[in-house]
């Protein structure tokens, strides 16, 4: 199979979709992958890296859409990317789809085949391409929070772990699943007087477990959600339906009634974001405020570490992608049920649930749009 490797043109994205390493396996397995030229300049990799484990080297990007079999992506494609997409082509990356209308109509439009990394599944329920990045994500988010309640970031003027003699900052977590589990390890070790709350009694359990008394873990209802975030200096939203928009936690009203200066930190943007007044936001312009609150609702936050993102990301793509590459894209999706979770869009039909229910198309179906190529 060829495989294109594309750089990333979101605003301030330095991931890349494969690194060299991942490539060699690739070539090793009779592969053959073009890497567009400087696509690994954000993690350390420069062409020579890549044309030493056997790539070849393409300048232009519509060369790589228009031979490639295969495209394998960090991000979801900007509008210029999906205007190269082909009928049969597969496109392997984050798509986040259910809050972007425009997205998915160029995609069904393309007659392509897209596979979410973040709707694939394991046999223990997980979400395994998700996660890495969830971690990422989870940490960043209190690293961006504590820089934003610094008074020139607009924030309350706090140390998020305080000093002898004077209070630490209050952090609550908004879910106890991976994105909340990693903010907790970071906020904890910041000294930081941490809450996580979570409406799901076992994610609390393992919370309790894992942590012990050195968070507080709360069931959450709304007396809770609003009893907290009132009192918080830092809220960090990682909640999370697959597939699914988000849903809307923390209204504008809770929001005005927050402290002046508070911060809010949204990695649930990706999927439209749990707050009711964020829209996303870049690295180049990473808050904005409402009602005196700086809200952190960067889309790609793990683009900033891209050498710990990429790495982390591609231990968990490589086996799908080869797997894909190695048995064709039907037979791959056919064999492996958790693979094919991943499947939001193939050949013009919406075949995710979750996608078709929250922008309004038909569902069809995976196996059965499988079957029929």
């Amino acid at each position: 199979m060829i495989i294109g490797i594309p750089k990333e043109i979101k605003n301030h994205e330095y991931r890349v979709g494969m690194m060299p390493s991942s490539v060699h396996e690739m070539v090793a397995h009779g592969h053959k992958v073009l890497v567009q030229s400087n696509a690994g300049v954000g993690i350390g990799a420069s062409d020579d890296d890549y044309q030493k484990v056997g790539a070849k080297i393409i300048e232009e990007v519509c060369d790589i859409f228009a031979r490639a079999e295969m495209i394998v992506k960090v991000k979801e494609p900007q509008t210029v990317e999906r205007a190269m997409l082909r009928e049969g082509q597969i496109l392997f990356t984050y798509l986040h789809l259910a809050p972007d209308p425009e997205q998915t109509k160029d995609l069904v439009e393309s007659g392509a085949i897209c596979i979410a990394y973040e709707t694939i599944t394991s046999p223990l329920g997980g979400l395994p391409l998700l996660a890495p990045m969830s971690k990422v994500a989870g940490r960043l988010a209190v690293q961006a929070g504590a820089h934003c309640l610094e008074q020139p970031q607009g924030g309350l003027g706090m140390l998020l772990g305080g000093v002898p003699g004077v209070a630490p900052a209050k952090v609550v977590i908004l879910g106890a699943g991976i994105v909340g589990t990693h903010a907790a390890h970071i906020a904890v070790g910041m000294g930081a007087d941490t809450w996580v709350l979570d409406n799901n009694p076992e994610s609390l359990e393992r919370h309790w477990r894992q942590f012990g008394d050195s968070t507080n873990s709360i069931f959450s209802n709304k007396n809770a959600l609003e009893q907290h975030i009132l009192d918080a200096d830092l809220v960090i939203g990682g909640v999370l339906i697959p597939g699914a928009e988000a849903p809307k936690l923390v209204s504008r009203e809770m929001i005005s009634k927050m402290k002046k200066g508070a911060v809010v930190v949204d990695v649930a943007i990706d999927q439209g974001g749990c707050f009711e007044t964020s829209h996303a936001t870049t690295h180049a312009k990473p808050t904005f405020m409402v009602n005196d609150v700086v809200h952190y609702c960067v889309a790609n936050m793990p683009g900033a570490v891209p050498k710990t993102s990429t790495y982390a990301l591609n231990n968990v793509t490589l086996p799908y992608a080869l797997n894909i590459a190695n048995k064709g894209v039907t037979q791959a999706l056919l064999d492996d049920p958790h693979l094919c979770n991943g499947l939001n869009v193939c050949r013009g039909k919406v075949t995710y649930k979750e996608v078709a229910k929250e922008l309004g198309y038909d569902y069809v179906p995976a196996q059965e749009v499988l079957k029929e190529a």
